[in-house]
């Protein structure tokens, strides 16, 4: 098709950037965008598109009807933030004490309302229709389960799904599609030690649980270095430790939590396993009791090669304002759901730009995004679902 997305998603750059910063001004967490929802649907009823709210609880569905036969391409953007005090000082820092999108997602709530406006322009010129995906809680993994069980998958049902996230490993322009396993897999557990309490004096009269959740959670790294494949990836981490009220106490009980990573979901077994071995193994021999419990877990984000290929050519149409690469990411996104029964890819977009110091890390506290990624998403994302959707006639 001859339209020039990019040139039309560059007209919107001071759009875009006052969208996103309004998002970032304002997160929510996980099942509460009620103000991010109601934004959304605003906007998608003003473009003339079929809108559901209250989706998964707290969701949006768009649906753009083109004016022709053609497939249904699914779009899907997460609109919630993270539990993190920001430390930016910029002119649009979060105002809610203790909440701050860290991870991009105001950005790509406002790159899908870019699409959407872009191929709203152009709807009767093309064929199909894009069901647009506004999903809540992706960091707490449920989001995505919730949507699907409240119909996003159906009525109409999509032939494909795309998506993306911005990645702050990569600088803007460059986008890594991966064909395969671009987003690892991730499972959750809580581990709790419980031993015999005491005088910090008298050691030998305790069973000391931080001493054996020291020693747990270091021999718990062995999995990763013993037990898997090392052509394979996979990533162990513990996240929170609680214990002792004092400092002369030997507690009674210490709890830890954390996650685990992996690209290959037949180690997830192995690994659960191998946690479970090795704690209670560990707390058996210093004389402590160990509960190991796992939470639901995420299966990796697996790209369809055919898909994957022909986002390659699509963006390689577009000149030198995407670099291709190819690079998977250890973290992990609930949006493999929607993309196990059609073929699929989630790309990631560098965001990054080190000259003006806009490279922190995903959830870290002063994480910030260059906007120029913004419109070069709306462009080439634009242009890649107008592709699949072709012309109206």
């Amino acid at each position: 098709m001859a339209i020039d997305f990019l040139a039309e998603a560059n007209a919107l750059h001071d759009e875009l950037i006052e969208r996103r910063r309004d998002f970032h001004q304002h997160p929510e967490l996980a099942f509460e965008e009620h103000r991010t929802a109601g934004i959304v649907a605003d906007e998608l009823n003003g473009l003339g598109l079929e809108v559901q709210t209250g989706v998964g609880q707290t969701g949006v569905v768009g649906i753009l009807e083109g004016a022709g036969d053609g497939p249904t391409v699914l779009y899907r953007a997460d609109m919630d933030a993270l539990p993190i005090q920001e430390e930016n000082e910029t002119d649009y820092v979060s105002r809610a004490a203790g909440v701050m999108h860290a991870c991009g997602h105001d950005g790509h709530t406002a790159i899908a309302l870019g699409i959407a406006k872009l191929l709203s322009n152009h709807r009767r010129a093309l064929g199909g229709r894009v069901k647009f995906v506004f999903q809540p809680a992706e960091e707490q993994g449920r989001g995505a389960e919730y949507m699907i069980a409240d119909g996003a998958l159906e009525a109409p049902a999509p032939d494909y799904c795309l998506g993306i996230h911005l990645w702050n490993d990569l600088e803007v322009g460059k986008v890594s599609v991966v064909s395969g396993p671009t987003m690892s897999g991730a499972g959750v557990f809580e581990i709790t030690i419980t031993g015999v309490g005491g005088h910090g004096a008298m050691p030998h009269q305790t069973a000391d649980p931080i001493l054996c959740s020291a020693q747990v959670i270091v021999a718990l790294q062995s999995i990763v270095s013993r037990n898997v494949d090392p052509l394979d990836l996979v990533v162990i981490t513990i996240g929170t430790l609680h214990g002792g009220t004092a400092r002369n106490i030997i507690p009674q009980t210490v709890a830890f939590s954390g996650s685990f990573r992996l690209f290959r979901e037949e180690t997830r077994e192995m690994i659960k396993r191998r946690i479970r071995e090795i704690t209670e193994g560990v707390a058996g021999a210093m004389g402590c009791r160990a509960d190991v419990n796992f939470g639901l877990g995420i299966g990796p984000v697996v790209n369809d090669a055919e898909v994957a290929g022909r986002a390659r050519e699509v963006f390689a149409g577009l000149g030198d304002a995407v670099k291709l690469v190819e690079q998977p990411w250890m973290a992990s996104e609930d949006v493999g759901l929607f993309m196990q029964r059609n073929p699929s890819a989630y790309l990631l977009v560098g965001s990054a730009n080190h000259e003006r110091d806009l490279d922190y890390p995903h959830h870290h506290p002063r994480f910030d995004i260059d906007e120029d990624v913004l419109p070069l998403s709306v462009g080439m994302m634009s242009a890649l679902i107008a592709d699949y959707l072709g012309p109206a006639g």
